[in-house]
């Protein structure tokens, strides 16, 4: 049997390898963009979608874009988003023009949200977080889902493309409230294609590769209209911190939020599954094991951007001169000094939102 990856799940996946060839992706080539950042250096981002179209836009510096989205259900974000931004960031960075959009008829359609209580959430916080995490917020476009007719109005052409149980095949259910917020989200990939052509990437978790193939699969059904298939590139995931899931702020215990107390942070640190043997004499001896360690995980993923520092933390593990307990108090500052950052950018952020750019739509 399958897989089935789950946009609203939290399994964690075992063999990435497995995910490229069941679901058609590429390997991700960090050659064919300049200067990739830590994540697309260390194969974090795994995979793609028609990375070759964004290389040669760079190359070229033809137009295209960055687009990611904003659920604004929670009141925190967890870790692992970071990545998404890292990723956006990049991009911007190599001239795409970027865009925010806040999921607010998502939150209400799959979450229960409302309206009113989805903004307030992303003005308050959300869209700060993502500005602290390192967006531009000079160079991004933002816009609220339920502000835009021409997402709406395009989300019931693009509906007519998909049935039924092709949707049920790409997503495991059809209930009406994902197949509604699903529909507007494939708009909204395609939204910057709407007044101008151009290639579009979208960095996401491969928990969100459904919405790319399902918005790929209605570019195809619609020629006539001359959309560039959407590319996307795939980050793993950030695992929880006993490595049983996915980060998911579903399990508290064992996810990093944004904010979080810092000596709540270090607790959790404190008791993450590492790749340490049974005694400190067998780790000597053998050696320990940073494949399987959630504590090299992270600063592999998000606190330590030095690739020489952290093969030689790797390294050290391997050969048993680095001990768990070490190097578990060596993140933990990295931690600290990070969430410490996180808050001074995060305030500073709330207190620019009224120079943020958000697209005015006609009534």
């Amino acid at each position: 049997m399958k897989n089935m990856i789950d946009p609203w799940g939290s399994v964690l996946v075992k063999d990435y390898e497995k995910v490229i060839d069941q679901f058609g992706l590429d390997n991700f080539n960090p050659k064919l963009f300049p200067e990739p950042n830590s994540l697309m250096r260390r194969q974090v981002v795994f995979a793609a979608r028609d990375q070759g179209q964004i290389g040669h836009a760079i190359l070229k510096k033809k137009p295209f874009y960055a687009l990611s989205g904003i659920v604004p259900s929670a009141e925190k974000i967890h870790f692992g988003t970071k990545m998404v931004v890292e990723n956006l960031e990049y991009f911007q960075e190599q001239g795409a023009k970027t865009y925010i959009l806040v999921a607010d008829l998502e939150a209400a359609a799959a979450r229960g949200i409302s309206l009113e209580e989805a903004r307030k959430r992303a003005m308050d916080f959300h869209i700060p977080a993502y500005i602290a995490l390192g967006l531009d917020l000079k160079k991004t476009f933002f816009y609220f889902q339920s502000d835009n007719k021409e997402v709406m109005n395009k989300a019931y052409e693009f509906a007519k493309k998909i049935t039924y149980n092709e949707f049920k095949a790409i997503y495991g259910s059809a209930d009406p409230g994902k197949i509604m917020s699903t529909m507007v989200q494939v708009a909204d990939i395609l939204y910057p294609q709407f007044h101008e052509r151009m290639p579009g990437v979208i960095p996401v978790g491969i928990d969100q590769d459904p919405h790319i193939r399902l918005t790929r699969d209605i570019v195809q059904r619609m020629k006539s209209e001359k959309f560039f298939l959407p590319s996307a590139i795939y980050h793993k995931f950030t695992p929880s911190l006993d490595g049983s899931l996915k980060m998911s702020k579903s399990k508290p215990e064992s996810c990093i939020e944004l904010p979080e107390d810092p000596e709540k942070v270090i607790k959790k640190l404190k008791k993450a599954k590492t790749g340490g043997r049974e005694t400190v004499e067998e780790q000597k001896k053998k050696g320990g094991e940073p494949e399987k360690c959630i504590i090299f995980e992270l600063e592999k993923q998000h606190l330590l951007h030095d690739d020489k520092e952290l093969d030689q933390i790797y390294k050290d593990c391997k050969c048993g001169k680095l001990m768990c307990g070490e190097h578990k108090e060596k993140t933990c500052q990295r931690m600290v000094e990070f969430l410490a950052e996180f808050e001074r950018k995060l305030a500073k952020a709330k207190k620019n939102v009224n120079k943020l750019k958000f697209i005015k739509f006609r009534n």
